[in-house]
């Protein structure tokens, strides 16, 4: 952890919804003025689209049903943690892009699926700022969590995240039922090895919870909308969170605990900007007197 070269993860899983946190904090980014240094959690995997089809196969050739994005051999926790920790130390680090489709791959004359070459981060950024899979990571080798100053899980209860997992691969990405739920039973194992356990390393967990019936998320139509949601947010550690002030801003929110706020899952984001913002203006203070 470091004053002078903040570090923020947003950790989850695949169709989580850390994307929604994601654009709070660039909005938040940008009405401060501060320049962050994103990342992109799929950057660190290990394999390419290609390759990692080809491994899949052959590990199930082998009997490996249990092959997925989210264990420890498929990802480079050795190459995340090192960027994490010399950005802590120096505010510089290596890292690369996955290229997810044809429009991000165009500018780099690449195919889609693939990877940039490693390249230095850009100078002079005031934080790092990681989305992915694996921002608060622990295992006996290595230990991300750590390194981050801020540490945000976004998990929604398990059904919704799987409606809103096969909403996004069946419209987004052309897949079929059957396909996305190979994925999710493939990747279960993981899930629970490495996914679940970074939510007791987090600061603020985001949980959607939906009001409507996902009893069987597989024949869901659509993904139930914020306003037929309430979102969870549990505090690790409440010392410090005007929970009066929240209240009073987010209309319809109560305490369900000490250390946990309720709000209607339209007000997420409303909820997310007046809690993280004093989280950036107190990192860009400690910045500036640890530059002075």
């Amino acid at each position: 952890m470091s004053e002078r070269h903040p570090i923020i993860a947003i950790t989850g899983s695949s169709g989580a919804g850390t994307s929604t946190v994601t654009r709070t904090f660039q909005n938040i980014f940008r009405r401060e003025g501060v320049t962050a240094a994103v990342i992109e959690g799929d950057s660190f995997h290990r394999y390419d689209r290609q390759e990692m089809k080809q491994r899949q196969q052959e590990a199930e050739r082998q009997g490996n049903k249990h092959f997925s994005h989210f264990g420890a051999d498929n990802n480079l926790f050795g190459e995340l943690e090192a960027l994490f920790r010399d950005y802590g130390e120096t505010g510089q680090g290596r890292a690369r892009k996955y290229l997810h489709n044809a429009e991000e791959a165009a500018p780099y004359g690449q195919e889609p699926g693939t990877f940039t070459a490693w390249e230095p981060l850009p100078p002079d950024t005031d934080m790092l700022f990681y989305e992915g899979l694996h921002g608060a990571v622990v295992t006996p080798e290595h230990n991300i969590a750590q390194h981050a100053d801020l540490r945000i899980g976004v998990v929604p209860v398990v059904n919704l995240e799987w409606i809103q997992k096969l909403w996004r691969d069946k419209h987004q990405r052309g897949y079929s039922t059957e396909a996305v739920t190979d994925t999710i039973l493939r990747r279960m194992p993981d899930y629970v090895n490495y996914i679940v356990p970074q939510f007791a390393h987090t600061h603020v967990n985001f949980q959607r919870v939906p009001v409507v019936d996902t009893s069987n998320p597989f024949i869901a139509r659509d993904i139930p909308s914020a306003d037929e949601s309430m979102v969870v947010i549990r505090f690790a550690n409440p010392k410090g969170i005007d929970f009066q002030y929240l209240l009073s801003m987010v209309q319809g929110s109560w305490m369900s605990r000490a250390n946990t706020i309720v709000v209607p899952g339209g007000k997420m984001e409303l909820a997310m900007q007046l809690i993280f913002t004093p989280f950036v203006w107190r990192m860009m203070e400690r910045k500036q007197r640890g530059k002075a």
